[in-house]
């Protein structure tokens, strides 16, 4: 049938609302695809359309889910009419798997529903068995309790089949794998075609705002649950310029508690939506004393989640701005009133959640992200448009206000309500599927888990455990057992599962599959494996016993056994066995960072320089922020670069690595053997590192060494400074490279004291040019020395280095009085009477007649300085101090020079 609209019905699928202009209602495929847009998946799923497809192959369970039915399109039929089938049942079990999970309410409908007939004997127990075994992925199990999840395998059957005419089949398989994602117990790498067959689809939806908008934003999501930050971030922006979504962070003046008399400045979050609103109903924004949704009628406030009320004494409910202008004067947001703003689109309050999301991805673990992310939340909540928005929106205030006394009471109240309301029918299927896709909600159990977990942040551990052995979560169950001190019990739980004493779901008991040795036969490998892996963390003297066992009975597929199993070997040394069970590991899942680490660490231990700086680059790739992976990196590839066998031992002499497992540091010197090339690599891998460690000062003190060898000497001055500032106060002069100090003053002073006499000498304009040489050195060592260095160590070398920088700007008086105050503090200035070491005096002498050239030197050079009678009460002082040693050779040196101070004092 030609007249099919199909690119219409696929639209309408994408976006989740009917249009009541289509009425072909009499075309089986319209009617199908109006049940599936509307949440009616149970007629869709047993219509009489759909039967064509659940055809079965077999009679019993005893085959993968893919051979069960004949999915494949008949060659008689139209191949349109056969993808708009497939595409429709897909999303309709797809989102029936969603609505059983996420969104609620209860779902009529069962897998028995859609395959009855095709097997015996069958139950809906053992054909989601069945299912969860098979969406185990990539070596991490399935949650086991997910409900109906045979709907979100026959989803990806479908999926997975060619489609030649219907575009968005590539789009469905993101949705499809994001759902997916969230039911592992840990993110997995997806197959990189994936994202390339999305390429085209936004090429061709990029005239659409709402539908391109939509699929980068679900794009950034995906990259959000894979650790992927800066891509995410990327999408989210691509997202909101789809949209024409304009937002900018501000500041308004407004007050935040009830007492507040004076105004301060409030960050505000000014946002516009530009999307046509598709006949939505615009809510009025919250009311700025009670905070509650004013002036709405009955049928509005019953489509969104309750909003808990804060009912503190001090603070106010929300932020209430006393100004109808924001801060910024020359923004094209300027118009907006901070207390009134426009309602924002569903969508847009979607990507304003999302970019919330990478506030806290990209910014630092304190108190300004939670700052910066209450902005982006408080204007999704100020103006509820869509249940799934406005739950996400709820959830995320719930877990910002979690760690605040304040708050905590109403945050765990909210939380809990928002698991009461999903069963509840108190919005449409249809809108609560609608943006469902567009934002990260968790699932019921992740939910409920994060409820425990507060309970456990609270000191409420029976009321966590509780819900934990509801949820069956074991290892969550084991450490509460843990804070109760009561190892034991979580040892005797694993046992008791593992034996067949301790049925799990609670399903399967009253489906009569009770029995022990049923229960062997049909828990999936994958879960068992997880149980044995708890069970060697629990007891640490048959750990690599249960660890193994866990890697059999998984048939060699459990990344979390190879873990386990890398991280034990390691914590004893055996790194060869490390490496082995790691590399197996990454190759199962190579999306966790601290398999990657401790590969990392275990190569550098036996010198597979190459392994070490493979797995610490796949670190930084993974997470950029993790500066102790940028300077392990840094010295692979320092390592790397050594062209002799024995420079190996050298290369690290100043270099400091952190072994973060067991805070080892190894040191090591670089060597002129090492290629520039490599030194280079290294200077940027620790320049990236920085930023994300700001306060670690090994790891300025291995960019301090690095940038001396690249010639980057401004950044070596920096970062000397940096090493200062850390460490001055607990190391005092020790914290002060003096041979990096003393290599910068000469790079100054090697450069032309006054160029501008001789500026037509190009060498001398690039002295002055070079950052790091001469003058334009000059000002940070400068800088370096007068307010990071002698405001907090001392030493005679960092006295005479700065006497020397001195010198070459000719302050000569300023000159002599740091080299007056090196010597004081040098052997000389701190001999004590009754010193009895002759070559520590010998040593003095040499200082004394040091000072006194220094003296007749400069003393000339300046007019008011009496040089010659701080000569003689030097010399005086020294022989005063140490008359005991009157007997040696060079007692003759100090008593000539005391004469002749004498005669020149006395002329």
């Amino acid at each position: 049938m030609t007249s099919i609209p199909t690119l219409s019905l696929e639209n309408l699928l994408l976006e989740g609302k009917w249009d009541p202009k289509i009425r072909d209602l009499n075309n089986p495929f319209v009617n199908l695809t109006k049940s599936v847009v509307e949440g009616q998946f149970r007629s869709a799923l047993t219509s009489p359309t759909a039967r064509t497809l659940f055809q079965p192959r077999c009679k019993a369970l005893d085959r993968p889910l893919s051979e069960l039915f004949h999915f494949a399109i008949q060659a008689t039929e139209n191949p349109v009419e056969g993808e708009i089938l497939r595409l429709a049942l897909a999303v309709a079990s797809l989102h029936a798997f969603v609505q059983a999970n996420w969104t609620g309410p209860n779902l009529d409908v069962q897998p028995l529903d859609v395959v009855q007939d095709a097997i015996t004997p069958i139950t809906n127990v053992s054909i989601d068995q069945v299912a969860i075994a098979e969406l185990a992925y990539g070596g991490e199990p399935a949650y086991h309790l997910a409900k109906v999840p045979a709907f979100l395998r026959i989803s990806q059957l479908l999926l997975a089949l060619p489609y030649s005419h219907v575009q968005s089949a590539p789009w469905w398989r993101l949705r499809a794998t994001l759902v997916h994602q969230q039911i592992l117990d840990e993110p997995v790498a997806v197959p990189l075609e994936l994202q390339a067959s999305l390429e085209p689809l936004c090429l061709a939806l990029a005239a659409d705002p709402l539908l391109s908008g939509r699929l980068y934003l679900e794009q950034g999501l995906l990259d959000h649950l894979l650790s992927q930050d800066k891509s995410a971030a990327e999408h989210f922006v691509k997202a909101a310029r789809a949209t024409g979504l304009e937002y900018e962070l501000t500041g308004a003046l407004g007050k935040r508690t009830k007492f507040q008399e004076t105004e301060l400045s409030q960050l505000v979050l000014l946002a516009e939506s530009h999307l046509h609103e598709d006949d939505l109903d615009i809510s009025p924004p919250l009311q700025k004393e009670q905070g509650a949704i004013s002036q709405r009628d009955a049928s509005q406030t019953s489509n969104v989640p309750e909003t808990m009320a804060l009912n503190d004494d001090t603070l106010l409910e929300q932020t209430e701005f006393t100004s109808s202008r924001p801060a910024a004067t020359n923004s094209r947001l300027d118009h907006i009133d901070p207390s009134s703003q426009p309602p924002l689109h569903p969508l847009d309050q979607c990507i304003l959640l999302s970019l919330c999301l990478n506030v806290k991805n990209t910014s630092p673990s304190h108190g300004l992200t939670s700052e910066q992310m209450s902005p982006y939340v408080a204007r999704v909540i100020s103006h509820p448009r869509n249940w799934s928005s406005h739950t996400m929106a709820l959830l995320l205030r719930s877990r910002l206000e979690s760690s605040r006394t304040r708050t905590v009471e109403r945050s765990t109240f909210q939380l809990q309500a928002l698991i009461d309301q999903m069963p509840t029918t108190d919005s449409t299927l249809s809108e609560r599927l609608r943006y469902f896709h567009s934002i990260p909600l968790p699932s019921k159990w992740e939910m409920e888990k994060e409820l425990a977990l507060r309970f456990l942040s609270l000191g409420v551990v029976k009321s966590a455990l509780e819900i934990f052995e509801r949820l069956e979560m074991w290892e969550e169950v084991v450490k509460c057992w843990g804070a109760l001190e009561r190892p034991e019990k979580g040892i005797a739980i694993l046992r008791d599962l593992l034996e067949g004493r301790k049925a799990e779901a609670e399903a399967v008991l009253a489906h009569g599959k009770s029995t022990s040795a049923h229960r062997k036969e049909v828990q999936d490998s994958a879960r068992e494996s997880k149980l044995w892996c708890l069970l060697g963390d629990l007891e640490p003297e048959k750990a690599a016993e249960h660890y193994e066992r866990a890697w059999e009975v998984s048939r060699e597929t459990s990344g979390r056994a190879m873990r386990s199993l890398g991280g034990y070997y390691f914590a004893r040394a055996k790194y060869p066995r490390a490496i082995t069970c790691l590399k197996r590991a990454v190759a199962i899942n190579p999306l966790l960072t601290r398999s990657w680490f401790i590969l990392g660490c275990a190569s550098m231990r036996e010198e597979d320089w190459e392994g070490a700086r493979n797995a610490f680059s796949r670190c930084v790739a993974l997470d950029e922020e993790d500066g102790e992976s940028w300077n392990n990196l840094a010295s692979m590839y320092l390592r790397l670069g050594s062209a002799k066998e024995d420079a190996v031992s050298e290369i690290f002499a100043c270099f400091k690595i952190t072994d973060e497992i067991e805070g080892v540091t190894i040191a090591g010197s670089t060597t002129k053997s090492i290629p520039f090339s490599n030194k280079l690599l290294a200077f940027r891998a620790l320049k990236e590192g920085l930023r994300f460690s700001y306060d670690n000062w090994r790891m300025w003190y291995n960019y301090m060494v690095v940038a001396m060898d690249v010639g980057e000497l401004q950044e070596a001055c920096r970062a000397l400074g940096r090493v200062v500032e850390e460490t001055g106060d607990k190391l005092g002069a020790q914290s002060v490279d003096e041979d990096v100090l003393e290599r910068l003053v000469e790079a100054v002073v090697r450069g032309p004291a006054n160029p501008a006499e001789t500026l037509e000498d190009s060498r001398v304009q690039n002295e002055v040019a070079n950052p790091n040489e001469g003058h334009g050195l000059f000002r940070n060592v400068s800088i370096l020395f007068e307010k990071t260095i002698l405001s907090r160590v001392s030493s005679p070398r960092i006295f005479r280095a700065y006497a020397r920088l001195l010198t070459w700007e000719s302050k000569w008086q300023e000159a002599l009085k740091a080299y007056l105050d090196g010597y004081r503090i040098g052997t000389a200035g701190t001999m004590e009477k009754g010193e009895a070491d002759v070559e520590k005096w010998r040593e003095a002498v040499s200082e004394v007649e040091e000072i006194v050239d220094i003296l007749r030197n400069f003393g000339p050079r300046t007019e008011v300085y009496k040089w010659r009678l701080q000569g003689r009460s030097i010399v005086r002082a020294f022989m005063a101090r140490t008359r005991d040693f009157e007997d040696e050779p060079e007692w003759g040196l100090l008593v000539e020079l005391q004469s002749e101070f004498q005669k020149e004092c006395e002329e």
